[in-house]
């Protein structure tokens, strides 16, 4: 099922937003949110924009008051792009064993990036100020010195850019066939042609050329001086549907690892580009998700050399005896300490912050791998970035397997070859290096290396399960 972006029609309280803060939420029939925006700058031209997957629906219709809390401000309104609310999903189990709520991005980076300019742009879930998609902060209609050549030959629409513009969208009750051939215009295919909407490097609308559209434009709108804000009431203003299987979830992940992989290498790099548009910290926030499938490669050296290694009697880490073990333990422990006081915080439990280990480490070296290599795959001329789709689509079946905390790798096929051969590959290591260890009382040497290979042999055991099964 394919995720269109559609705005959202929030019944009888945009009437009370129409009415009481002059707003009006726009509804289009396209699947293309530029054509929607474009066709309804004549239509409505709504200041705000309320933008949402298909797959989900408005929780709290009191999500529109809570936005322009932030949006009306006169402090941050001038500066203010979007207001993002986390995405929440009505079909996520207890346990959540594939972490499709995506927790630690909602409970913390999001809120983390709320102290800085603001979190990214997830692509679904947040109200859109319709001038940032048009250019920066405080331009006035500088944007308008080239009109045709920047947003095409509509003059109407050119016209509704204007802040002076008063729009009449309705004549004698009825919409007047010269807006209707208007709207027919600015949704055409044609009418982009040799303008700046969606260009790589343009100020107008999103970016077509990152397969993570909303995420690369709310960073371009964060390089122009943009800002964002994160809105987390308790209770979920929308919510969605969540992948219940392993392989709709790592699919999911591939396409969002390449995207975000492909920012991260390219000229607009957060660490390059973005560190002259953006605050530091800023940048280093989008340079840590751009650059994160990287963590495949130290993922899948972990889970291979130290094995190899112990196998062959090759110490790589301290002895337990020497004082640099207990420094080694020490940042092993924070880490997890760290992850784990997260997740209790946010009202997680310890078997949340187990699963959550699990599925990272499965993730990281399937999707965020393959992820990497159809980048580099792209580089060479192998192949090119493909869009896939997320089945949304509800099975019976495997939401009890789901529910029942049952991992389902039906149709996952290619993510379960480097899952199968590094849990073969560990098991071995391990009995071997036993064996080894037993026989030439090593245990000293080897107790690192030992811990690591058994510790991926205990996340792995719904991967052994599958693979007797």
């Amino acid at each position: 099922m394919s995720r269109k972006k559609t705005l959202y029609v929030l019944g009888h309280y945009s009437h009370f937003l129409a009415i009481y803060i002059n707003l009006y939420f726009s509804s289009g029939f396209s699947s293309l949110l530029l054509l929607q925006i474009r066709v309804s700058g004549i239509i409505s031209n709504s200041p705000y924009i309320l933008v949402l997957d298909c797959d989900m629906y408005c929780n709290d219709p009191t999500s529109a008051k809570q936005a322009m809390c932030f949006h009306l401000d006169p402090k941050i309104s001038p500066s203010l792009a979007f207001v993002q609310f986390p995405q929440m999903f009505y079909n996520v189990s207890k346990n959540d064993i594939y972490d499709g709520q995506a927790r630690s991005a909602s409970t913390t980076k999001w809120q983390g990036m709320d102290g800085l300019s603001g979190p990214l742009l997830s692509g679904t879930g947040y109200y859109l100020k319709r001038l940032a998609i048009y250019g920066s902060p405080k331009q006035e209609d500088a944007f308008l010195l080239q009109p045709e050549k920047c947003f095409g030959s509509s003059n109407k629409f050119i016209s509704s850019l204007r802040k002076s513009y008063k729009h009449n969208a309705m004549e004698n009750g009825q919409s007047s066939d010269a807006l209707l051939q208007e709207a027919h215009l600015l949704a055409s295919c044609a009418f982009e042609t040799d303008t700046q909407w969606g260009q790589e490097a343009s100020y107008i609308g999103f970016s077509y050329n990152c397969l993570l559209e909303s995420t690369f434009s709310g960073y371009h709108l964060h390089c122009k001086g943009w800002k964002s804000a994160y809105c987390y009431p308790s209770r979920p203003s929308f919510l969605g549907c969540a992948t219940i299987d392993m392989k709709d979830a790592l699919v999911q992940l591939v396409k969002w690892s390449s995207g975000l992989f492909q920012v991260g290498l390219s000229r607009f790099s957060p660490l390059t580009y973005g560190m002259s548009r953006m605050s530091i910290l800023q940048s280093m926030c989008y340079g840590y998700f751009t650059l994160v499938p990287l963590f495949s490669i130290a993922c899948l050296l972990y889970a291979t050399v130290p094995q190899l290694c112990l196998l062959n009697s090759i110490p790589l880490y301290p002895k337990v005896s020497n004082p640099w073990f207990v420094v080694f333990s020490t940042v092993y422990i924070s880490s997890l300490c760290q992850h784990l006081f997260e997740v209790l915080s946010s009202g997680g439990s310890v078997r949340t912050f187990w699963n959550e280990q699990r599925i990272w480490k499965i993730k990281l070296v399937t999707a965020g791998l393959f992820g990497c290599l159809e980048i580099f795959m792209k580089w060479s001329g192998i192949q090119k970035v493909n869009f896939r789709l997320t089945n949304k689509a509800v099975d019976k079946k495997k939401l009890e397997k789901y529910k029942n905390d049952k991992f389902d790798f039906q149709g996952a096929a290619v993510f379960m070859i480097p899952l199968s051969t590094l849990v073969l590959l560990n098991a071995v290591c391990f009995i071997g290096g036993v064996r080894k260890v037993t026989i030439g009382g090593t245990y000293d040497e080897m107790f690192g290396q030992l811990f690591l290979s058994f510790f991926i042999l205990v996340l792995s055991y719904p991967i052994i399960e599958g693979m007797v099964k």
